[in-house]
């Protein structure tokens, strides 16, 4: 359908056409196509990677308000992986001409199945097999990254996952950057000042589905001796077998806290005006849950 859109000199300047006035350079074509959802409705972000034949990724990117993409590669032959949140991976070969197109047109993604949740009831956390992990910028430019080595916790599934709780309690001394000079500063009073506040805690309050494996668990966070309400984006990973047969399930989940929400305010300037501490904190967590036993 995009037939005679190429002229000799690399150009898409057709005469009409919705390609018409795009420049391709040399040995380069053009590979299109658009993601819909089953009942044939774009799927908007959806996530596209287009690798060659040895594996390599040549570019990346979302699909458009439309669900389409459009790319400028070497001519040559892709594989495109297509993913979107709640759909089944799409996966498919495209050989690119030059001068030409390789129009894939619609690709259907059918709704993936519903992982299974966790049964009803106590599931402890089990600290060898999760982390709870942290990333401050530095200087500016690089980032410093950490965990907490000693943390408890328990989730309590209900009969409707949505009314589900959560207690996690973390031992602020075991915070672990790698540097003990940085650790034993992040332990005063500048900052956590664990002869104070010796744990920071988190309550959940509510989770909330976002579809597919995404949810929301909002809760309160008490750090630093202040409360402040906070949502972990949380992906739900299933539930598997560990080594021994025991029953596990898995998440991992992620938020970003502002240091001065909860007093942590020790600053100090580098030339330039540039501070050395950045004031946003990214928490990942990776946490696997056993049942409690009798």
């Amino acid at each position: 359908m995009f037939g005679g859109l190429f002229g000799k000199r690399g150009s898409a300047a057709a005469r009409g056409g919705p390609l018409a006035g795009l420049t391709v350079p040399p040995s380069a074509g053009v590979l299109t196509c658009r993601v819909l959802d089953p009942v044939d409705e774009p799927v908007r972000q959806a996530e596209f990677t287009v690798s060659d034949t040895a594996g390599r990724k040549v570019l990346a990117g979302e699909t458009d308000p439309y669900g389409s993409v459009l790319a400028t590669v070497p001519a040559g032959e892709y594989r495109l992986a297509v993913t979107a949140e709640g759909y089944t991976p799409y996966r498919g070969v495209a050989v690119v001409p030059e001068h030409g197109v390789a129009a894939l047109g619609d690709l259907a993604l059918q709704i993936a199945p519903q992982a299974q949740l966790p049964e009803p009831g106590d599931w402890d956390i089990d600290p060898t097999h999760s982390q709870i992990g942290f990333t401050a910028r530095h200087i500016g430019l690089a980032r410093i990254h950490g965990r907490f080595n000693s943390f408890a916790g328990v989730v309590r599934i209900a009969e409707r996952m949505e009314q589900s709780a959560m207690h996690v309690v973390i031992d602020a001394a075991s915070i672990d950057t790698g540097v003990q000079m940085r650790d034993d500063h992040l332990r005063s009073g500048d900052f956590l000042d664990i002869g104070a506040y010796p744990t920071i805690e988190f309550y959940s309050e509510r989770f909330t589905h976002r579809g597919g494996s995404r949810w929301g668990v909002t809760g309160a966070l008490t750090l630093h001796g202040v409360s402040r309400t906070v949502t972990l984006d949380t992906q739900y990973l299933g539930i598997g077998s560990g080594l021994e047969g025991e029953t596990r399930s898995a998440c991992r989940a992620t938020t970003e806290l502002h240091r001065e929400d909860f007093t942590l305010t020790w600053q100090t300037l580098l030339a330039r005006g540039i501070a050395a501490v950045g004031s946003s904190i990214t928490i990942d967590l990776d946490v696997q849950i056993v049942p409690r036993k009798p």
